[in-house]
């Protein structure tokens, strides 16, 4: 099951960067990089589950701790220059 889940993450993952290569705008990208992070977010996740192995959990919640700060603060770099 595990399996079947990184698979669907790596498809995620893929059309996740087409978007941050391709957007036309700027917040475009920045919803890209975002869902880059979550789905490697729920890679760690997963890898831990499949594996039994909590090494990388730590990174986990570093990652879920910064991610709402640095997009607050892109939101208000897009916002400041008007799109």
């Amino acid at each position: 099951m595990t399996t079947a889940a990184l698979v669907m993450l790596a498809l995620a993952a893929i059309c996740f960067s087409y978007r941050l290569l391709r957007g036309p705008l700027l917040a475009d990208r920045v919803i890209a990089l975002n869902g880059l992070t979550l789905v490697g977010m729920a890679t760690i996740a997963a890898h831990a589950a499949h594996t039994g192995n909590g090494a990388f959990l730590p990174a986990l919640v570093a990652l879920a701790l910064v991610g709402p700060i640095s997009n607050g603060m892109i939101a208000r770099f897009i916002e400041g220059r008007g799109g």
